[in-house]
Order: C-alpha cells, then structure tokens, then sequence
C-alpha cells in the first residue's frame, strides 16, 4: 500500500544501465513464425488477422502510399504487442513514457509531410489557406493551420501515452482497494474483485484499439501527402 503510485512509470534499470531497450526489442519474438508448407492455426489466424488489418488500412492509398504498408504493419504490431505485455503484472510498459511515443510519431509525420511537399507541392500548400478565405482572415488562417499540422505528432503520442497511463493508474487503485478491503469486507472485496477483471478485459481493448487508432490516424496522414 506504501508503493508510489507512478513507481511502475519508472524505465527499468539492471546493473544500473536502462533495460528499456531490451523491453522493446521482446515483443517481436513473441510472434511466432513456420518454416513449414502447411501452417497451423496460430500461423494461419495471425495471417488473417494481419491480410485484415492490411486491407482496412491499405484501400483508401494509391501506389505509393502503399509502399509504406509494411511499416504501418509493423507499427500496430509492436504497439500491440507491447501494451499487451505490460498489462502482466510486475512489468513496464515503453508506450506510456511520452518520449518513446514521440520517437515514433515525429519521424512518420515528418516523412508524410515530406513526402506530400516533394510530390504534391500545391496540395500541400493549398491546405493552409482553405478556397473562398476573406483577405483580412489569410494571416491568422495561415498561422492556425500551420500549428495544427506541427501540433499532430504531440496529439498522436499524447493520445497514446494519456490512455495507456490512465488505465494503468485506475488498474493500480482497483488492485490496491482490492487487497485493503480483502481483510475488512469479504462481499466488497468480491465486487471490487468483479470489477478489476472487467476492467483488465477493457484494458486489453483499450491496447489493441489505441495500437490501431495511432497506427490509422499516421496512414491518414500519408494519405493526405500522396
């Protein structure tokens, strides 16, 4: 009960040195691969699932928005992977330190934003200053638009860090009233109980919903660049 509430926030250290590296390399040995013809149905579901997500995202770009489809894949992969580990308990969770999550918004903004300048320079241009603005209104327009489109890598890797922590932190509260009523009121320590399950159900959608909200929005970015 006398644990800091943000103690598990903290990166993971061994011998000193930051484990966090380590933890983001786990996931993707986690995702099992067949170097047989006929594959079982892990194999086979995982391929599904993967062609599904691929065609939802996919349809909407043309051909070279669709080479980035390999990229976009791996991204709600990992994310996926790694909410989902760090809902085990007496683990630590990379997706919610608001660094790692700009590390992996700022370079895939930038390079759609990029890549819409170089292809498509007066569509990019053209979305500053939206058709029919009154004279008057061009400079302030001009400056709102510009910090909309710098503020969107921020919104992508707050959006994540804000739901990951929280249905951490609330986890954490319903865990530790759990255990402190366990010895006062057995009838509400099973309805706190009840309550903490349904809530971990929720978080492991919460974790692969907020995995294909950030993975979306940065392939609807592309789409608006190419």
């Amino acid at each position: 009960m006398n644990e800091n509430l943000f103690a598990s926030f903290i990166a993971p250290t061994i011998l000193g040195l930051p484990a966090a590296v380590l933890i983001i390399l786990f996931p993707p040995l986690l995702i099992p691969t067949s170097k047989y013809l006929i594959n079982n149905r892990l194999i086979t579901t995982q391929q599904w699932l993967i062609k599904l997500t691929s065609k939802q995202m996919m349809t909407m770009h043309n051909t070279k928005g669709r080479t980035w489809s390999l990229m976009l894949l791996s991204l709600i992969i990992f994310i996926a992977t790694t909410n989902l580990l760090g809902l085990l308990p007496h683990s630590f969770t990379p997706t919610t330190q608001l660094s790692m999550n700009l590390a992996m918004a700022i370079p895939l903004w930038a390079g759609a934003v990029i890549m819409g300048f170089r292809s498509k320079i007066k569509n990019a241009l053209a979305h500053f200053l939206p058709q029919g603005t009154p004279t008057p209104l061009i400079p302030m327009l001009v400056i709102i638009e510009t910090i909309s489109l710098l503020i969107q890598p921020m919104a992508l890797a707050v959006r994540l860090t804000a739901n990951i922590t929280a249905g951490h932190l609330l986890m954490h509260l319903i865990g530790s009233a759990t255990l402190a009523m366990s010895t006062i009121n057995l009838p509400s320590t099973l309805i706190i109980f009840t309550i903490l399950i349904l809530l971990t159900i929720l978080e492991i959608a919460v974790a692969l919903i907020q995995a294909y909200v950030f993975t979306l929005l940065v392939s609807l970015y592309l789409h608006d660049n190419t």
